[in-house]
């Protein structure tokens, strides 16, 4: 039944020779790796005057500098990921980019904070996209952390089912947000050319307003730099695209860097002409309400902002299990994560930012305000530490036009560690100290699964010139409760692997235990029996003295022992019977010296 469930969930499993079939074109990728960029138009100016609008409407129009300040720190970014999809085509983002030029230490600090920024984004984007429903159905917002919980599992699903399925389902809703929201900034530019900037436009000032300081300016500045989050997807997932995967890559990224310049100045400049400020309606709806009414558009952008917000996701969902299977390949992360699913994709990584997104979400009822200070430090830590590898790489290299790469990344690099710094200052009492101290926590974590790989890999390595398999003496151990099939089964079993077979039958009283050993007699002679009374009823304790007196003799043998066990055909009423097998197996997988294994016994009913 549940195999059934699975493929019609994620569909039947496909072969190694299909993941070529799995690559994207331009046209996906652009939805698929850079929705979650493009999503931050319905939050990013909105968290710029979140921070301004309780000075009054005078600090507002110091949201347009701010607005212009990351504009440029996203071109920025733009050209320095172009150049990291060109040097390291392979994926990984700032994660290799450091490994290569830092050093492990560099690695790992970007390989955590890209991992926390991928699991905060599934949790920021589905609150945001919840979000901008209730605005425009109310009667919702008793019900936003179980919606914003349906839709993290509806995604994971459809990232089962593999990238070129997932990337076909979330194209339409992203172009279809990409021109609302032009749309919506046209329709606005043409309203204020032709009817006059409105009256109530806040005032333009050249000096700071009593209450905004240079403190707040920092915190508005970082504020929306929540924008640039995911702009690195690209370059993480270039192996996503189809051939030439470079210049495809290049490309998607320069298109996706133009569409989110134009859309955040455009959002931002209408804020401010509209004289739009934060309260339980979003932004992005108090817009489109003041150009459109409540009329058809106006649900359009409500619709396709939330269908965005909610498909935003999808990005961390590709990125975040290559970048996991990367760090598993290198035993900083389990091996389960490097190992792909039915469907082609690293499933295992899929399923676990599943489940971690829908912690955060319930443990922050799906306030994005709260979620927000958490989001953008770590992956802007990502972005300092893959421009400065970069930097790193040039000096050392010195490849052709090596300056003006140099130029680029230097100045990209003291940005986002300026940004960086911001972040951690302005943000370290509302929850970024969440992410300074789990940054370091996740680094011990992995050298300590490092050293683990390290050590088994050491214990485990053997000569194959001079260590040869050899033959074990073996004893094997079968408890029973009584004579049936099942025990005839596994006796049968322990004969065909042979060695030395003792059954051990525990019994509660003297009168049990003779009629036992009566009943032995007459039906397995051959078969060795011990019997033992047990006063206290206690299965385990009589069966590790009979394990412990097995091997007093001191001689090389291995111990086994084979528990019987039946299976009824119905799983539900596996819970009627006793469970002693499964605790023997429990208690016995921690002896050295013991091999348990289970011989199964399919009833009928």
């Amino acid at each position: 039944m549940m195999t059934a469930l699975k493929r019609i969930l994620i569909g039947p499993p496909l072969k190694t020779e299909e993941l070529k079939d799995q690559k994207i074109p331009k046209w996906k990728a652009l939805p698929t790796l850079s929705s979650d960029a493009l999503s931050s138009v319905a939050y990013g100016p909105e968290q710029i005057l979140t921070v301004l609008a309780p000075i009054g409407a005078v600090a507002l129009w110091y949201s347009l500098p701010i607005a212009g300040a990351i504009i440029f720190l996203l071109v920025m970014l733009g050209l320095s990921y172009r150049q990291i999809i060109h040097e390291y085509p392979g994926g990984g983002g700032a994660y290799i980019v450091s490994s290569d030029n830092l050093g492990t230490f560099g690695g790992l600090t970007a390989g955590s904070a890209l991992l926390i920024d991928y699991t905060l984004t599934v949790a920021v984007s589905s609150s945001s996209g919840v979000a901008a429903i209730s605005s425009a159905f109310p009667v919702l917002r008793p019900y936003t952390v179980l919606i914003g919980v349906f839709f993290v599992l509806l995604i994971m699903v459809l990232n089962l089912r593999g990238i070129r399925e997932s990337g076909t389902i979330f194209s339409f809703p992203t172009y279809l947000f990409i021109l609302g929201i032009l749309g919506l900034v046209v329709t606005g530019l043409v309203k204020v050319l032709i009817q006059g900037v409105p009256s109530h436009v806040p005032p333009v000032t050249n000096h700071l307003p009593k209450g905004l300081t240079l403190f707040l300016l920092m915190r508005a500045f970082s504020s929306g730099c929540s924008s640039l989050t995911g702009v690195e997807a690209i370059s993480n997932s270039t192996p996503n695209f189809k051939k030439p995967v470079k210049q495809n890559a290049a490309r998607t990224l320069a298109v996706l860097v133009i569409l989110l310049a134009i859309l955040l100045a455009g959002v931002t400049g209408l804020a401010y002409l509209y004289h739009v400020v934060p309260n339980h309606e979003t932004v992005l709806s108090q817009i489109a309400a003041h150009i459109f009414g409540h009329s058809v558009f106006y649900y359009y952008i409500q619709v396709t902002t939330a269908l965005i917000l909610l498909l935003a996701c999808n990005t961390s969902f590709s990125a975040f299990p290559i970048l996991a299977s990367m760090m598993s390949d290198d035993k900083f992360l389990p091996r389960m994560f490097g190992v792909r699913g039915d469907r082609l994709n690293f499933s295992n990584g899929i399923i676990f930012l599943a489940v971690a997104a829908i912690v955060l979400i319930i443990a922050f009822e799906g306030n994005v305000n709260q979620l927000i200070p958490l989001y953008a430090i770590g992956v802007f830590l990502s972005f300092t530490l893959a421009q400065t590898g970069l930097v790193c790489r040039w000096i050392k290299n010195k490849p052709k036009h090596w300056l003006s790469k140099l130029v680029i990344n230097l100045i990209g690099a003291i940005l986002t560690f300026v940004v960086t710094i911001i972040f951690a200052v302005t943000k370290f009492t509302e929850g970024a100290w969440i992410v300074v101290i789990l940054i370091p926590l996740l680094i011990l974590i992995f050298y300590r699964i490092r050293r683990h790989f390290v050590l088994v890999g050491q214990e485990l390595q053997i000569d194959i010139e001079t260590d040869k398999p050899e033959e074990i003496e073996s004893r094997i151990i079968i408890p029973v409760s009584g004579i049936s099939k099942v025990v005839r089964n596994t006796i049968g079993y322990a004969k065909s692997i042979g060695g030395e077979a003792v059954a051990l039958y525990i019994g509660f009283d003297e009168e049990d235990v003779k009629r036992m050993e009566s009943q032995w007699e007459k039906w397995a002679p051959d078969v060795r029996l011990v019997t033992t009374v047990s006063r206290y009823r206690s299965v385990i304790r009589p069966l590790l003295r009979f394990i412990d007196h097995m091997g007093e003799d001191g001689k090389h043998r291995r111990i086994t022992v084979l528990v019987p066990e039946f299976i009824p055909r119905q799983w539900w009423t596996k819970a009627l019977h006793n469970q002693t097998g499964l605790m023997i197996r429990v208690i016995l997988l921690f002896r050295k010296d013991v091999v348990i294994s289970t011989v199964p016994y399919h009833l009928k009913h």
